[in-house]
């Protein structure tokens, strides 16, 4: 196995401030399966918060469950995702398969991504 197919503990967002960042820049991008908050981390690599609400699933194995599947497609797609870029993903039920989830992931992190470079501050109007 190769050393970079690893879900490293450096790409796992673990401080509440940078979940914090992340749901305060309130740039996210949707889809039937999953939420993405996305924030600049201004490193090399992604890093991956996953936030599952008893309210959303209610059994703790079940949590568990999709937390672990959410992991894995990240591992697994990270060299296709945008470096530099935290994303806190939210599902949106219980029932994930990893088709469905290997399918959003990547495309709502570009996505994501694209709304990031896109909400640049407006300059100030000219004063008359």
């Amino acid at each position: 196995m190769a050393s970079d197919a690893r879900f490293r503990p450096h790409e796992r967002i673990k401080d509440p401030a940078d979940f914090r960042r992340a749901f305060d820049r309130k740039r996210s991008v949707s889809d039937a399966m999953l939420i993405v908050y996305s924030a600049e981390n201004g490193l090399d690599h992604s890093r991956l918060g996953v936030s599952v609400s008893r309210k959303r699933v209610r059994k703790a194995n079940d949590r568990n469950q999709v937390k672990r599947l959410i992991r894995e497609v990240f591992r697994l797609s990270k060299a296709d995702l945008p470096p530099g870029i935290d994303l806190v993903v939210l599902p949106r039920g219980p029932r994930l398969t990893f088709d469905a989830v290997s399918g959003s992931l990547p495309t709502l992190a570009r996505d994501a991504v694209r709304r990031l470079r896109g909400s640049r501050p407006a300059p100030p109007p000219p004063k008359p």
